[in-house]
């Protein structure tokens, strides 16, 4: 794309995907973070599972990821999925019925990625057991889904387990009125709402409460009466919006500030900058609390903050230099596409190059301070 490209909030859904391939700067090869904060919260998800109902074994059993992207994580936490439900009916001495999984996430993902990293389909003529004990062979057909899940996607009552991961922070655009220069909202200056104005956050946080208001109410639809979901997205733990915690750190300090150096060099001018907003916002309990009790729909089993980590997964951490390319490099993973489209390829390495610098004299802290919190929810049907 052209350096004079603006993404408009009608192109977002179009173009919004974590960075594709399997490349130093891909999801796939930038997502071990989100794996093991996944992984510590299986005991979560696992809990939420022992809620579902089960159902007549002759009907198949589906389990949607919701935002899947196109690295392995998604494909884990299915089998963690599937093996805890065949435990379930193992325990009633039920046999197992028929799994199906999808995967669903805007059409810009990178599918042809995750499909080949999808293992073989186990041979359903054997036993269940056979299939699960077979090395890299997985016990459930399945499918891509692309199109925006704040909008139905499924057929009513076809859905037993939801599961969506680290993807409802993204919103489904940027508000308007920040990207307005005549609201008081509008964002001059930064590209993330992080130290922003109050009235600025405040309209990504109507955004994000809208967005999951209509996340719900199609979920609500395609949902089975037994029915379970687990959601994890960025959380933050201050009450004020414009404390965007780890989110803030990633997108509002060296990144914003390597924006600024392309100004003061002249490669872009202030507008381009101004005109670029990252489309995420990091919650409050109580901005989740809000939609789910205004929607009506779902009663609220489990719903807390969760310390992550550390998105940065360094072999050395005493190398400035590797942690700096570790935040650069996690930062074009899911920007990079975003960025490319607004300013173009040829300025998009300058800017990352400049993220990777300005991280690297910040090294040390940057490991301290740079922490995630999730929101973690677990809905059924409200009675």
């Amino acid at each position: 794309m052209g350096d004079n490209v603006v993404v408009s909030n009608m192109e977002l859904e179009r173009l919004l995907s974590m960075k594709g391939g399997k490349g130093e700067g891909s999801y796939a090869n930038n997502s071990q973070a989100q794996a093991i904060h996944a992984k510590s919260m299986h005991h979560l998800l696992k809990e939420a599972l022992d809620g579902v109902q089960l159902q007549d074994p002759n009907i198949p059993f589906v389990v949607v990821d919701l935002g899947c992207s196109c690295g392995s994580n998604t494909i884990n936490v299915v089998d963690v999925i599937i093996k805890h439900i065949i435990k379930r009916y193992d325990a009633l001495g039920l046999d197992p019925p028929e799994f199906s999984a999808f995967f669903s996430d805007l059409p810009s993902n990178d599918f042809n990625t995750l499909f080949q990293l999808l293992p073989p389909l186990a041979n359903y003529g054997v036993s269940m057991e056979e299939c699960l004990a077979a090395n890299n062979h997985r016990a459930y057909f399945a499918a891509g889904v692309p199109g925006s899940f704040y909008r139905r996607l499924f057929p009513a009552r076809f859905i037993d387990v939801f599961h969506s991961a680290f993807s409802l922070h993204w919103l489904s655009q940027v508000p308007e009125s920040v990207m307005d220069k005549r609201s008081s909202a509008y964002n001059k200056g930064r590209v993330f709402i992080h130290g922003a104005s109050e009235i600025t956050a405040n309209a990504y946080r109507k955004q994000f409460q809208a967005d999951l208001a209509g996340f719900l109410s199609s979920r609500s639809l395609e949902l089975k009466r037994g029915g379970s979901m687990f959601l994890v997205c960025l959380g933050r733990t201050s009450v004020d919006p414009t404390d965007q915690g780890g989110a803030g750190l990633l997108f509002g300090t060296h990144f914003q500030d390597a924006w600024d150096d392309l100004v003061q060099e002249g490669l872009i001018s202030s507008e381009k900058r101004d005109s670029f907003n990252i489309p995420v916002y990091a919650p409050s309990l109580q901005d989740f609390k809000e939609v789910v009790e205004a929607d009506g729909s779902f009663a609220i089993n489990k719903l807390e903050v969760f310390k992550g980590g550390s998105p940065l997964v360094v072999n050395q951490p005493g190398d400035a230099s590797e942690v700096g390319k570790a935040l650069a490099n996690t930062c074009r993973s899911v920007s990079g596409v975003l960025v490319d489209a607004h300013i173009g390829e040829k300025l998009s390495e300058e800017l990352f190059l400049r993220v990777e610098r300005r991280a690297t004299s910040h090294g040390k802290e940057l490991l301290e301070q740079l922490q995630f919190f999730h929101i973690v929810a677990s809905l059924s049907f409200a009675l």
